[in-house]
């Protein structure tokens, strides 16, 4: 769908294509909106000059540099940036001077990248060794202090001078990384990186300051001492307070995997470790573990349709923190026995089974404990974590799973309704027939009206006619994907007005299941009215179940229009009005195809909607 493909283009303003040659990712680390309380502190950016520091994976002597500013507000000018080995991994400023090297931007000095942008330097010789502290030096031109683009779990102090200089001493300190996105080497053709999906525990919270020894550097350094790993990158992706689904910090895990994941140069591996702070804050754990597990199968399926194998990493306790219930843990395990069971996977990383404790398997071990949160790692843990992942999956030669998982029936009673099949009470004109491989059928509705206030026009409205068997309590799904706060709510009723009835929170930036009503309804026929709201929301597919627990994957078969189909011949009728699934009314009854029925008593009064179908 264009609206998502652009999100993950490159927006390169003063660079180059990029230069041919097997490129790897030797760094890298998940940008976001800056938050508040970790904006760059005074001076500032704007034309003073800021000094970060890396540790790589492997080396090479040929790189280039990815900076971005895609979550920024406003232009940013960058007027000079250098490469130099640095003597520290972060402890100090200080770097080898001999090693500095400057960067070029399409042959300039400088580039200048607008808001959402991002920039890739040219080229350039600079000999790095295996795990090597790189420090990377920006002097800015205009730039934002207050809407920024970076990585604020960077466990590493950066250094933030006045004007144009390379002396930090002095320098106000800071321990954030800001618009640098990734630093990458060419590489021997048998080179590749592994990309690493995960929250604060991949991030590292826990850890040592200036040590990098997080899990996913203790497993760098175990692939680089094994000869036949040892020219395999890692590229941490994890991200501080991050949810696989919604809320959390920074971009979902399931909006941004295609840029984090399969957008980094030279991935061959993946490893999916992230689920905990979406279990932490469910109000159902089962359920927000399946629909966790679909976005999993989502990855897998892409990711090996380019080839490239995707290990699944167990979901670590959290008993005895504020996250823990029994909810939580049905939910963790039922992620953790997916993980080890389906055959989608190309291999397992059993982090769980490394650092729970024998006796009580739903926490961790306490000598594991990071100011003993119970959810976090110390420095130990970190280690073990690392070090329990098993090195031969690195050099596997089947190729990529094909497996896929059998899918238990959802509800043999529920029903299924195409958005695009909704008849609109009018002409429906604030709704928008698009495409998407995505979408079920291809197809589905993008709200184009925004209408805050509860819409009358019926062109602001989607009807759904459905028969209820029985007098029960009925849950309505919606397969929407609501990219933004700002586009995320419809209009919804049941059997009534609209009103100022409304369902919000719908944010996600893929498809998935969201509740749009559950309440008690009488045996018979009722009437949803789905009305505009926000522009942008998309609906795919709704789905009217008496299961509490929401769908997954792109739901079952739809039955155009409405619940209940039954011959046109069955039961005697006053007068009939017939209407095509558009709404458009018909003069004379069809002798085939699927079409409305609306029967009225003598009155004029509605005695029943259904959708027809004639051979």
């Amino acid at each position: 769908m264009k609206k998502i493909a652009l999100v993950f283009a490159w927006l390169l303003t003063g660079g180059v294509a990029l230069a041919q040659g097997h490129w790897v990712g030797t760094w890298g680390t998940a940008p976001q909106l800056v938050e508040n309380n970790n904006n760059p502190p005074s001076p500032g950016l704007g034309n003073n000059s800021l000094r970060q520091i890396v540790q790589v994976s492997i080396g090479g002597e040929r790189v280039r540099l990815k900076l971005t500013n895609e979550f920024s507000a406003g232009s940013t000018q960058i007027k000079a940036v250098e490469l130099a080995v640095a003597k520290t991994a972060g402890s100090s400023s200080e770097i080898d001077e001999s090693t500095t090297v400057s960067l070029t931007f399409d042959g300039q000095a400088g580039v200048t990248m607008p808001a959402k942008g991002k920039a890739v330097s040219d080229p350039v010789d600079f000999k790095i060794g295996p795990r090597e502290n790189v420090a990377i030096t920006i002097h800015y031109g205009s730039a934002s202090s207050t809407s920024v683009s970076g990585h604020p779990g960077s466990r590493t102090t950066s250094y933030l001078k006045s004007g144009n200089t390379t002396n930090f001493s002095g320098a106000t300190k800071t321990d954030h990384w800001y618009n640098i996105l990734a630093l990458e080497v060419e590489a021997p053709e048998e080179a590749g990186a592994v990309a690493i999906l995960g929250n604060s525990i991949t991030d590292g919270r826990g850890s040592t300051t200036n040590q990098q020894n997080r899990w996913a550097d203790v497993l760098s350094r175990r692939l680089l001492d094994n000869e036949p790993t040892s020219q395999v990158g890692v590229l941490n992706m994890g991200i501080g307070g991050n949810c696989v689904l919604g809320g959390g910090l920074g971009p979902t895990a399931s909006s941004r995997y295609q840029r984090d994941l399969l957008g980094q140069e030279g991935v061959k591996w993946i490893i999916l470790f992230e689920a905990v702070n979406d279990l932490g804050g469910a109000g159902n754990g089962v359920q927000t573990a399946k629909r966790i597990i679909d976005v999993y199968k989502q990855i897998i399926r892409e990711a090996h349709e380019k080839g490239i194998y995707v290990f699944g990493g167990t979901i670590t306790p959290f008993k005895g923190n504020s996250y823990y219930s029994a909810d939580h843990e049905k939910g963790r395990s039922t992620i953790n026995q997916w993980i080890r069971t389906t055959k989608m996977l190309d291999g397992v990383i059993d982090f769980d089974e490394a650092v729970r404790n024998p006796l009580d398997p739903e926490a961790m071990q306490s000598k594991f404990l990071f100011e003993n949160d119970w959810l976090h790692l110390n420095a130990q843990g970190y280690e073990t974590m690392g070090g329990c992942v098993d090195l031969s999956l690195f050099t596997k030669t089947d190729p990529v799973s094909d497996a896929e998982d059998e899918e238990e029936p959802y509800d043999n009673n529920a029903v299924w309704i195409e958005a695009e099949d909704l008849p609109t009470e009018g002409s429906g004109t604030a709704f928008q027939l698009d495409e998407d491989a995505t979408a079920s059928k291809g197809k589905y509705l993008q709200t184009v009206v925004q209408t805050i206030n509860t819409p009358t026009d019926s062109v602001y409205i989607l009807a759904a006619h459905f028969t209820a068997p029985t007098a029960d309590t009925y849950y309505i799904y919606g397969r929407v994907m609501c990219p933004t706060w700002d586009d995320d709510s419809y209009f919804v009723s049941v059997d009534g007005a609209l009103n100022s009835n409304f369902v919000n929170g719908l944010q996600t930036a893929s498809w998935d299941w969201k509740e749009f009503y559950h309440g008690n309804l009488k045996a018979g026929e009722h009437t949803l009215y789905i009305g505009s709201r926000e522009d942008g929301a998309c609906l795919d597919k709704l789905c009217i179940t008496t299961n509490p627990e929401a769908p997954s994957g792109m739901g079952g078969t739809a039955v155009p229009t409405s619940i209940t189909l039954q011959d046109a011949q069955e039961s005697p009728i006053v007068s009939t009005e017939i209407f095509t699934l558009s709404g458009v009314r018909l003069t004379a009854q069809p002798t085939e195809g699927v079409y409305i029925e609306v029967r009225r008593a003598e009155d004029g009064s509605v005695l029943s909607r259904k959708v027809v179908v004639k051979p």
